[in-house]
């Protein structure tokens, strides 16, 4: 790779007490690109991104080898900040995560969190990331309103202006369109075609058909192994194994 990569994964091995689940995993993840980790389930790929911010060290039965460097700086290093790392490094789960309080507070609270009092700097803040996420149009004349009053749709995107709102460099997304509508999946697909050219975005897609939407790399991965990754083209039109081949055609996942 010509430039250096965001993301660096090497020799990744991952377990769940003794059971290994990802195997001997190694990739580069360029900046500014949208990259999707394809693959039917216990594929090992909402680990994967777990990995990614250290947010697996929240299960007592999880353990990494291996090396995983942002920015050629290794996550794991004795003077990482882990707080600071998943700043950083935000993630979006599949299921809406909105706090109790109003649309307007779910994303101040980060900034305020970490000591920012300018009530002006706030509102800029909150407006910018609602643009990001595509609600701005949605929520403008509502702030104030609870978070849970919105749609399931308008929740996901909430939480993604709240995860911007901490200004990260990387975005994990673990199927953030699971359980939406047509029509709320194609604005957040829209919002994360936008927002790749501030951040890296890391995504298990909703389904293949995503991936080839979005996607500018594509990883494919069956049961903790990386079979074959490479450009969205290669992947969904010149796949080198069949394994892919058949995934992506729907033979099997």
């Amino acid at each position: 790779m010509s430039q250096q990569a965001k993301i660096i994964i090497k020799n990744l091995n991952f377990y769940y007490n003794k059971k290994r689940v990802i195997h001997d995993f190694n990739m580069e993840i360029p900046a500014n690109e949208i990259v999707s980790l394809l693959g039917p389930a216990n594929s090992g790929i909402t680990t994967l991104l777990r990995s990614i911010n250290r947010m697996y060290e929240l299960n007592p039965i999880a353990r990494m080898e291996g090396k995983i460097f942002i920015d050629g700086k290794n996550i794991h290093d004795p003077d990482v900040n882990v707080t600071e790392l998943r700043r950083k490094v935000g993630m979006v789960f599949d299921v809406p995560t909105p706090l109790p309080l109003s649309i307007f507070d779910n994303i101040a609270y980060g900034p305020r969190l970490s000591g920012m009092k300018s009530k002006n700097a706030i509102m800029e803040i909150v407006e910018e990331t609602l643009h990001m996420a595509v609600l701005w149009d949605d929520v403008k004349d509502r702030l104030k309103m609870p978070a849970m009053s919105l749609s399931g749709g308008q929740q996901q995107r909430l939480c993604i202006a709240r995860t911007l709102a901490l200004k990260p460099d990387v975005i994990l997304l673990d199927r953030p369109c699971s359980g939406l509508d047509p029509i709320s999946t194609a604005k957040i697909e829209d919002s994360l075609v936008h927002l790749k050219e501030k951040f890296t975005i890391v995504l298990a897609p909703h389904n293949v058909q995503q991936a080839g939407r979005i996607s500018d790399k594509v990883c494919f991965m069956l049961m903790g192994d990386l079979i074959e990754e490479g450009s969205n083209t290669d992947i969904f039109f010149n796949p080198k194994d069949k394994r892919t081949n058949d995934y992506i055609t729907g033979r099997f996942g």
